[in-house]
């Protein structure tokens, strides 16, 4: 199969009622363990925003941290993770935020980004928006500019393009 033609879709795996029931997981480790669709999948990413000018990418823990080291480095630029409230151990920026069922906090090295700079936030999946938001909001508050949130998989049904607006959200495929 050539590249143009490749199906990424081929290789997301659906998995009914987990983690619970009446929840149809998408699950990505076939498509992570065929390096063929892999590199594909990084590339097109890369491609769409290989023109805006990056200069860092960032991703929350841990399955964005798949696909956004890869593109990171196929844009040629650096990755700054995004993790979890004591998991860093520099100075760190922390934003809290609402969870449909709870609140979570994640964290940024201070020095992660810079002032001005143009930041890519990754996820594999898009669904209701919330982590991706608060990467949205740490980018700010470190007073650098969200060129777009990419992702790998979105689950349009739920809304979360809409809910990151004004930022734009790219994925490579989409379920209704």
């Amino acid at each position: 199969m050539s590249q143009a033609t490749l199906d990424l879709m081929h290789y997301v795996r659906d998995i009914p009622d987990f983690p619970k029931p009446g929840i149809l997981f998408r699950d990505i480790t076939p498509l992570l363990a065929e390096p063929t669709a892999f590199r594909e999948a990084v590339q097109r990413l890369a491609e769409h925003y290989r023109d805006r000018q990056i200069d860092a990418v960032v991703a929350a823990e841990a399955r964005g941290f798949i696909f956004a080291a890869p593109l990171a480095l196929e844009l040629n630029v650096g990755f700054v993770p995004i993790r979890k409230p004591g998991k860093l151990p520099f100075d760190t920026h922390a934003f809290h935020y609402e969870l449909e069922y709870g609140s979570d906090t994640l964290e940024m090295h201070t020095d992660g980004i810079l002032a001005g700079q143009n930041i890519l936030v990754v996820d594999d999946l898009l669904a209701t928006g919330g982590t991706v938001r608060a990467c949205c909001k740490l980018v700010e508050k470190s007073e650098a500019h969200v060129v777009g949130c990419a992702f790998l998989i979105e689950l349009k049904a739920l809304g979360g393009a809409e809910k990151l607006a004004p930022f734009e959200a790219f994925s490579l495929i989409q379920y209704d």
